[in-house]
């Protein structure tokens, strides 16, 4: 008999969690992005969104060193949910498992002017690099598969977002 929680993972497939098994455990929640990796298609954008939404609401308000602490917290935890949950999957790296966007994305935030247009581009861009993967990038993403390394490679996603950004903020092209 097959359980509804879980599809059964066949070698070679890849399982799609439900709802029901992701918001049964700590560290999948977490994982999946309080429940945003389950959202389909481009779960890593719906787990961006997700971050954006969570910077606005409630990461945003904190003072500077707050925001660092939440930061270096949300990378170990993630760390932790994700090396957790890519075991428990059989997948290290599952496509739902989203908060290594959100914590990168709230990293690009921080250092990113507080508008929204500023913001939207900030958005974009750092999308493109987390999909696109430019060197070391994709090596990391590739070489490292423990919840470390899921954490990694967004990580190295939003610092070229930040170059960018940064880049347009000198030549005058985002205030």
């Amino acid at each position: 008999m097959q359980s509804n929680d879980h599809s059964s993972s066949r070698p070679g497939s890849v399982p799609e969690p439900s709802a029901a098994w992701v918001f049964r455990s700590f560290p999948r929640i977490v994982a999946f992005g309080l429940g945003s990796g389950l959202l389909r298609p481009a779960p890593g954008t719906w787990g961006t969104l997700c971050g954006w939404l969570l910077w606005v609401a409630l990461v945003s308000r904190l003072p500077d060193a707050g925001i660092g602490v939440v930061l270096l917290l949300a990378f170990a935890l993630g760390c932790w949910a994700c090396h957790r949950t890519g075991r428990e999957m059989g997948m290290p790296d599952h496509g739902g498992m989203v908060w290594d966007e959100i914590v990168a994305f709230w990293l690009v935030l921080w250092l990113t002017p507080a508008a929204f247009l500023p913001q939207l581009v900030a958005f974009i861009v750092f999308r493109l690099f987390d999909i696109f993967k430019p060197p070391p990038v994709r090596f990391c993403d590739r070489r490292f598969k423990s919840g470390f390394g899921v954490m990694l490679d967004d990580i190295l996603a939003a610092a070229y977002s930040l170059l960018v950004i940064a880049l347009l903020v000198r030549f005058g092209l985002m205030a």
